[in-house]
């Protein structure tokens, strides 16, 4: 499948198939790469374990904007005895286009076992 591409403000590029790795670079592309739907995940993922220092639940949402990407990963926020009482929190990772990070934000904060209106 070839990633179609259109013309933005002034020269710059986008693949509008952000999915489809293909080359990584065009001949006349001289900005920089763009990273795929997979790329981006893991990039939200190792981002928000390096800035919070916590344990990773894994992701929870993907998707992508016209500048970039964002990410929902679930972190485990405390610890607790019994495991099924931990504290977990759904963060929104911000990416750009090239997978740089633009910002995170906590979204929520909750009891494991107790996601969703529980």
């Amino acid at each position: 499948m070839t990633a179609a591409r259109i013309r933005g403000d002034g020269d710059r590029e986008r693949r509008r198939d952000r999915g489809a790795r293909e080359p990584d670079r065009y001949p006349d592309d001289n900005e920089y790469d763009e990273i795929s739907t997979a790329e981006a995940a893991r990039e939200g993922l190792r981002q928000i374990v390096e800035l919070t220092g916590r344990d990773a639940q894994g992701i929870t949402s993907i998707r992508a904007t016209d500048d970039g990407w964002l990410v929902g990963v679930e972190v485990v926020e405390d610890h607790r005895i019994p495991a099924s009482t931990d504290l977990l929190g759904l963060y929104e990772v911000e990416l750009d286009l090239t997978g740089a990070l633009l910002g995170y934000r906590r979204t929520r904060r909750y009891q494991r076992g107790k996601g969703d209106g529980s």
